[in-house]
């Protein structure tokens, strides 16, 4: 027996999401397995559980695989985060202040960490793909441990590049960090990752 046009227009429509997700989960692979560097501008919105902001920042971030980045927050709330694949430097610059940790201690579970890890996931997160929505393509990755400051970590991939990143905290609230000017393996030079104290600026050091 024949199948109707109708048919075969709903057969396609039910087996499209499935490819559409396999396309997001090729997506994150591939960003871990052929970025080994990664720079770009970013917005930062911080919303809270009724979607109001309550906090906008922009910056650029770099990272280096495994283990190194930057991330530079311009002012008003200006702020470095920097880490040598070792140690992690967070810089409040407002209140001269210096957090020292060990990188594992210092972000756990979260998209700093994450975006300059290995791709290693299935270990720390259960992969779910969302499928297209728009251009983007979206991936989520659900901690399996829930000891974590974020209940869930969202990537959108858009012409084959990372463009967004939503995290959804255990408050309700959801940061939003949108990339533009993306720079795929770029020679990054090995002193933006050096993190020197500048003088007269209190350090808490507890990556001892």
């Amino acid at each position: 027996m024949s199948m109707s046009l109708r048919s075969i227009a709903l057969l396609f429509l039910l087996a499209l999401p499935a490819a559409l997700r396999a396309d997001a989960t090729a997506q994150l692979d591939r960003f871990f397995a052929e970025v080994r560097t990664f720079s770009a501008a970013f917005e930062q919105v911080v919303l809270d559980a009724n979607l109001e902001r309550i906090e906008e920042s922009t910056g650029r971030m770099w990272i280096a695989r495994p283990g190194k980045f930057r991330w530079d927050y311009e002012p008003p709330l200006e702020q470095q985060i920097v880490s040598d694949g070792d140690r992690v430097w967070i810089y409040d610059i407002e209140l001269e202040q210096i957090t020292v940790r060990r990188l594992g201690d210092a972000l756990g579970r979260t998209p700093a960490l994450l975006l300059a890890g290995d791709g290693n996931l299935e270990a720390a997160y259960l992969i779910e793909d969302r499928g297209l929505h728009g251009n983007v393509e979206w991936v989520a990755l659900v901690p399996r441990a829930d000891d974590g400051n974020f209940s869930e970590i969202q990537l959108g991939f858009e012409g084959g590049e990372l463009r967004l990143l939503q995290l959804a905290d255990q408050l309700g609230q959801i940061t939003r960090i949108v990339f533009s000017g993306n720079e795929i393996n770029p020679a990054i030079a090995a002193t933006v990752f050096d993190f020197q104290p500048p003088p007269g600026v209190d350090v808490i050091d507890d990556s001892e």
